[in-house]
This record gives C-alpha cells, structure tokens and sequence, in this order.
C-alpha cells in the first residue's frame, strides 16, 4: 500500500475578498465580535487583498503607518480606521440590536 504525502498551503483570506459585497459582509461580520482586535485583523485582510500600498494612499497614510495601525494589538484612531473604510469604498452603518 503506498502512502500519499499530504501537503499544506497556508490560508489566505485575502485570496477571497475579491469583490465589494464579500468584502463589506466580511467586515460586517467582523464589527460584531467583542474582541475590536478582530475588525482590525479583518481591517487588515481587506487592505491587503486591494494593495496596501493603494489603500495607504486613498487614505492619506504611509504604507508602513497603514501596516502599523492595522497590526495586532494596534489601536488605530477612529479617523484612521474611518480613512481606510473611506479608500476601500465602505462605510460604517449603524442599526438597532435586534430584541
């Protein structure tokens, strides 16, 4: 009996995140978790997938500050995190919690 080798490839989301809806439902998912690491990780995914260094420019930052507030355990400024949504063509929406 011959034994087939497994092999491995690393996940990446970014591979994914290739159209506005995806994108927007995934940071959307993303805003619910209680732990705000979570968005800026996701924050991060979204970036990369469309260019740091595109995104970094649409919104007005250096490409290593844009690295630098997305990485983990970073606590960016609202008018950062604000920028970046702004460059990748989303928006914060706020809605009631459902009862």
């Amino acid at each position: 009996m011959k034994k087939t080798k497994t092999t491995y490839t690393t996940f990446d989301i970014a591979a994914y995140l290739d159209n506005d809806t995806v994108i927007a439902e995934y940071l959307s998912a993303a805003v619910e978790d209680p732990n705000p690491d979570v968005f800026i990780a996701a924050l991060g995914d979204v970036a990369k997938a469309r260019g740091m260094a595109q995104i970094a420019k649409g919104a007005g930052l250096g490409r290593e500050s844009l690295y630098k507030a997305l990485s983990a355990g970073a606590h960016p400024r609202y008018e950062t995190i604000n920028a970046v949504l702004h460059a990748l063509g989303v928006k914060f929406a706020v809605a009631p919690v459902s009862e």
